[in-house]
């Protein structure tokens, strides 16, 4: 399949949860594809990247390791992705990444996510927390700069003034969510 092919396949994918996994599928079991799929997705003015967003976004879930040679390129333009049905993916995509680097089980992720990726990791979540941006993208940003925030002493500090700062103004779900993750910072 050509990029022009995949590109209007991703046509038919909406937010069903079954032509997510349908394309999703497809690209895992043709790894050639992801490339193209990565370079429609960061195509960031047009609308079929949100598509793309939500197709690899569904690929990671069920198989991130399917990630790690593409790592460069999500990485370096993941902060670039701004229409908001793209960015909800990106950022939950981040947060699947560094569920897997910090986690307890063994990963592929911890021995090819470098530090280069984990700084572009962490711009693109304070940049999605510091704009407006619906819950969905802050909460997994919130999520993924905690544990970042384990390895990076100055990360919580930061998360927590945003936290505080924007909590009146926020959603009831953005204000269960920052409790949850201030009491970890804070535990006292």
């Amino acid at each position: 399949m050509t990029k022009d092919q995949l590109y209007e396949e991703l046509n038919y994918v909406n937010h069903s949860r079954e032509k997510r996994l349908h394309y999703a599928n497809l690209v895992l079991g043709h790894p050639e594809l992801v490339k193209p799929l990565l370079e429609i997705l960061f195509d960031v003015d047009d609308k079929i990247s949100c598509r793309a967003a939500r197709v690899f976004e569904f690929m990671c879930g069920e198989h991130l390791e399917a990630i790690i040679p593409h790592l460069d390129v999500f990485t370096q333009n993941v902060s670039r992705v701004h229409l908001d049905s793209a960015v909800r993916p990106m950022a939950k995509i981040c947060e699947y990444l560094t569920k897997a680097y910090y986690g307890k089980t063994d990963s592929k992720i911890k021995q090819h996510l470098n530090n280069i990726h984990k700084e572009k990791i962490i711009e693109a979540c304070f940049d999605w927390m510091i704009s407006d941006e619906k819950i969905a993208p802050k909460a997994y940003s919130m999520n993924s700069l905690y544990l970042l925030g384990t390895e990076y002493d100055w990360i919580h500090p930061e998360l927590a003034m945003i936290l505080e700062r924007d909590f009146q103004m926020q959603s009831s779900g953005f204000k269960a969510r920052a409790r949850h993750i201030l009491k970890k910072i804070n535990p006292n």
